[in-house]
């Protein structure tokens, strides 16, 4: 596990083998979230990124009949 120290300015380096096994590239934008005592980053991806992420997905729904 890496380490990393909060700047001045309170900015963290991303480790480089963290940057390059999520594909993180200068000017990601990123969520941050408080979860309980951490702080979690997780990359904004375009919409498009997740196109064919559900592709084999069952769709049948059972239905009431005043539904159909």
């Amino acid at each position: 596990m890496d380490a990393v120290t909060v700047s001045p300015k309170f900015q963290v380096v991303i480790p480089q083998a963290v940057r390059e096994s999520l594909g993180l590239e200068p000017g990601v934008r990123m969520q941050v979230l408080q979860y309980e005592n951490r702080i979690e980053f997780i990359p904004q991806r375009p919409a498009r990124a997740l196109r064919g992420s559900l592709r084999g997905i069952d769709t049948a729904v059972a239905r009431d009949d005043d539904r159909t």
